[in-house]
């Protein structure tokens, strides 16, 4: 690459409050850790019916939003698009950081996270969580060797081949996080095969809105020209994935109400679902799909960056209700344990399940934000990984050497 990077100055006014920021979240994040390690999960709004929380909702979308962040890198090595080089790295680095925390938020969930080790050591071939521990692992090994071969002159021609199994592992990766609710046979709400691709869609759009929202970021703050051509670039490139998430969304609700068996939860989620009907219609697919797809359309959108932020803004939001509806509605359906029978008795048989997240789960959540954000900052301000100007005069120069070089 014929691109300068540099490291992350973090002499202005906006980077010590992000930190401050950032630092704060952490210390209530580990008080909230604290607090249930202390206590047991009893404190938390989890319980016999609801086995996942809130902060497994932050760790999917981290993860998912993780493996997501990594198109950039391969439009950029694979499909030679070579507008997107000169933030290939932010792309990696923002990839294994988010991996990374939402991996280890799930541990914290699981309510022993000094035993997590027994997981690797006792290896279920029969979980896809026990699958999930090395197939994360292994992404992030990947990734890790893609930035090696960026920064090491040598080591160039091996970058195509490095973001390549990148990227076939993170198929795989995302294909497992998908299979943990996709395999699970009692709830109506999962049970489809179709939470493999569905989730790889969905995490091409939620990795590629985190990435520009942390990209904007970085500019503003290291006084980085962000030209137009790029923006419009990668505003489009939002548009198109958030249009195949939405595919794959409508397509999982029509084929399970169109099975009978799973007509009664898809109603539940669709007309009577109080908090989790709400979210679907109004956070998911009006707020979170619609309104900035609609925005993201302008023509002269490149130059309307607090449009493009508040839209990235708003599919971030989309996903969270997304994952909420998914894992915490799917749950609060009651179990069919006997099938085309009603079920009553003392312990909540054919009752709707309630739960109300605590501030200790809040909490948990806001640490794995600001983990990330800490590990972004920490990793830019160590490593040269970003450009030093992405304004359209030296995109157009670096794409001009690029094609000398190639003929």
């Amino acid at each position: 690459m014929n691109i300068v990077l540099n490291k992350l100055q973090g002499g202005s006014r906006g980077h010590y409050q992000l930190l401050a920021g950032l630092v704060l979240m952490l210390l209530l994040g580990v008080s909230a850790l604290l607090y249930i390690e202390h206590h047991g999960h009893i404190v938390t709004g989890m319980n016999n019916q609801f086995v996942w929380g809130l902060p497994d909702v932050f760790s999917i979308f981290l993860m998912l939003s993780g493996t997501g962040a990594l198109t950039v890198a391969l439009l950029a090595s694979v499909f030679g698009k070579v507008e997107y080089e000169p933030v290939a790295p932010l792309s990696g680095v923002l990839a294994i950081a988010m991996v990374l925390t939402g991996l280890l938020l799930l541990m914290l969930d699981l309510g022993r996270p000094d035993r997590a080790s027994q997981a690797m050591i006792h290896f279920n071939p029969k979980s896809v969580l026990s699958w999930n521990l090395y197939l994360y692992s292994g992404f992030m090994g990947f990734v890790g060797a893609y930035l090696w071969t960026l920064m090491e002159p040598g080591m160039r021609r091996f970058t195509p081949w490095a973001i390549g199994l990148a990227f076939a592992w993170r198929i795989g990766l995302t294909t497992g996080t998908g299979s943990i609710y996709g395999f699970q046979v009692a709830r109506q709400g999962f049970d489809s095969a179709i939470f493999a691709p569905m989730y790889i869609a969905l995490s091409l759009s939620y990795g590629l809105a985190v990435f520009v929202l942390v990209l904007l970021l970085a500019c503003r703050n290291n006084n980085i020209a962000l030209g137009d051509a790029l923006l419009k670039r990668l505003a489009r490139l939002q548009v198109i994935f958030i249009g195949v998430g939405l595919y794959f969304v409508l397509v999982h609700h029509m084929t399970n109400y169109y099975f009978t068996r799973n007509r009664d939860f898809e109603c539940f989620i669709l007309f009577d679902g109080g908090i989790y009907t709400t979210l679907f219609w109004l956070g998911q697919i009006l707020l979170g799909t619609l309104v900035p797809a609609g925005l993201l359309l302008h023509p002269g959108i490149a130059q309307m960056r607090v449009r493009i932020a508040a839209s990235l803004a708003l599919v971030v939001l989309g996903a969270f209700a997304q994952l909420y509806v998914t894992i915490l509605g799917s749950q609060a359906q009651p179990l069919p344990l006997f099938p085309g029978r009603q079920v009553s008795s003392s312990f909540f048989d054919g009752v709707v399940n309630s739960y109300t997240p605590s501030l200790s789960e809040w909490g948990l959540g806001l640490l794995g934000l600001a983990m990330v954000g800490l590990i972004v900052i920490m990793a830019l301000r160590l490593i040269a990984f970003l450009p030093q100007r992405l304004d359209d005069a030296a995109l157009q120069k670096h794409r001009a050497k690029q094609a000398l070089a190639a003929s």
